[in-house]
């Protein structure tokens, strides 16, 4: 696994790659929204922290983000709050 992310103040959220077809096929860039490193991932600070949660919990963030590439392969893959808002992710987050 390996995070490849930036901070886009402009826009609000952290910007990834992830390889649908493993490191040998495309490049895909995804985002997550600031508001879901912030309440879900524990960012607390500015764009370094918001760039080292999603560091932290990019297993979970990278397979979300796959399964929306993969359902909307045409679409762009942008992840919100509610991406993640089912108790099992929530509980995984949490550490239960």
């Amino acid at each position: 696994m390996n995070c490849e992310a930036i901070h886009c103040f402009d826009v609000a959220t952290v910007r990834f790659a992830i390889y649908p077809d493993g490191f040998d096929g495309p490049r895909i860039l995804a985002e997550i929204s600031e508001d879901a490193l912030r309440d879900l991932f524990g960012a607390r600070g500015g764009g370094d922290s918001l760039v080292r949660a999603c560091q932290a919990h990019f297993g979970l963030i990278e397979a979300r983000a796959l399964a929306r590439h993969r359902s909307a392969p045409s679409k762009a893959v942008q992840l919100n709050i509610s991406d993640f808002a089912l108790p099992a992710v929530v509980a995984e987050v949490a550490g239960f």
